[in-house]
């Protein structure tokens, strides 16, 4: 498997370690190419990209613009705040990863640096997440489409999401059957359009901040936790410098 530099382990850790984040400062002390200074936890073991790391390069398409998008044509111009989720998740992590970014946008709107950040939210279950699905998720969850610095992502199949976020984010994505779901945990009544939801998903729950030269400042591994105006902080001072 062809991972990245930032791959320092083949555990767990990331998925399960606490959320990181304290606003740095400029100068000496961080790692080099950052703008703020090391987060309070250490995640340089972690399996996914974390402080001082490089930002996976991808492109994925936007169903909804009918655009292919590569992380590499933001470079030298925004940040980036990166996530994965899906719309059929039954029990509040997506959207909780959702209001998120989108209160980053909205921060980044009220205080005129929009065009200096784009978010990127990533599904991996494209069979169920078609275009017209996103953008009535975007309509129920408060994102403005208009803006032109967010976008919904779909890979072309689930297998390809499952590789792309293995091979670049160290995270891995199964499938769980909705009755192998209920075995372990008790049925919470969440329901699908068609009925009983048939498949689901483990929440990884992790949101990333790369600044624009496309090095990661903050990795947020409990996203759903995550305190919104430390993260709004954090994009602002990224965002902006």
């Amino acid at each position: 498997m062809d991972r990245r530099t930032f791959c320092k382990s083949t555990g767990a850790i990331g998925a399960t370690i606490g959320t990181a984040g304290c606003l740095g400062v400029l100068g000496n002390e961080g790692a080099e190419g950052t703008v703020l200074g090391p987060p309070e936890q250490d995640l340089s073991e972690a399996v996914h990209p974390s402080y001082g790391d490089e930002m996976p390069h991808f492109t994925v398409p936007d169903p909804i613009t009918n655009e292919e998008i590569s992380i590499s044509e933001y470079e030298g111009e925004r940040a980036i705040l990166w996530t994965s989720f899906y719309t059929n998740c039954p029990d509040g992590v997506c959207p909780a990863l959702i209001l998120r970014l989108r209160r980053a946008q909205e921060a980044a709107s009220e205080e005129e640096y929009s065009d200096r950040i784009m978010s990127l939210a990533i599904t991996f279950d494209p069979e169920r997440d078609t275009a017209e699905t996103l953008h009535e998720y975007a309509g129920q969850q408060g994102v403005n489409l208009d803006a032109s610095n967010w976008h919904f992502l779909r890979p072309e199949s689930y297998e390809r999401g499952q590789e792309l976020l293995d091979e670049k984010f160290g995270l891995v994505i199964e499938k769980i059957s909705a009755d192998e779901h209920d075995d372990e945990h008790e049925n919470d009544g969440h329901d699908d359009e068609h009925g009983t939801l048939e498949y689901q998903f483990p929440h990884y729950g992790l949101i990333l901040l790369a600044n624009k030269q496309g090095i990661v400042e903050r990795a947020y591994p409990r996203g759903p936790q995550t305190d919104i105006e430390r993260l709004v902080n954090d994009v602002e001072r990224v965002a902006t410098t």
